[in-house]
């Protein structure tokens, strides 16, 4: 009998939504992200926040700026300072692409998620562009029309349903 390969799935630890709402997201990057080992622990309870954070490229390296990672309860001396850069681990080429995209075509690079992949710990990057005021009220309109279809339509469903 064989035994089927076992597939390691991706665990969310932390998303930024604020990003979604503040950028258009041109293009997704994975990249790793290197940590001490009290911040891993940290990162496995969930004690991650990536609201106003933001990606740096200096000196050929990438950097995570603002990402709050709580210091481990139980980790005493070992524990680093929460909101240190976080060096960001990609191809060389990749990095100078996405430098040139933010010198030049004035584009960000957010953080977008935080998440395991197998015991590897990962980082979504976003290359973005931001938002206007009336871009931002044109997709709160968008989603709230598409919340209110979905609430019709469930109404209705519900409605049939007690016809019979």
């Amino acid at each position: 009998m064989r035994m089927q390969k076992e597939k390691k799935g991706n665990k969310t630890i932390a998303v930024n939504r604020k990003a979604r709402h503040d950028y258009f997201v041109e293009d997704t990057y994975e990249a790793g992200i290197a940590l001490f080992g009290t911040e891993v622990k940290s990162v496995r309870l969930g004690q991650v926040n990536l609201k106003d954070s933001y990606c740096r490229v200096k000196n050929g390296e990438l950097f995570a700026v603002g990402v709050h990672i709580s210091p481990y309860e139980k980790g005493n001396i070992f524990n680093r300072d929460p909101m240190r850069d976080k060096k960001l681990l990609m191809h060389k080429k990749e990095i100078l692409k996405l430098g040139q995209y933010v010198t030049r075509d004035s584009y960000t690079l957010v953080p977008l998620s935080l998440y395991f992949s197998g015991s590897n710990v990962k980082m979504e990057v976003g290359l973005c562009k931001g938002k206007k005021l009336w871009d931002k009220r044109e997709a709160d309109a968008k989603a709230d029309a598409g919340r209110e279809i979905e609430r019709v339509t469930k109404s209705r469903g519900k409605a049939d349903r007690y016809d019979d």
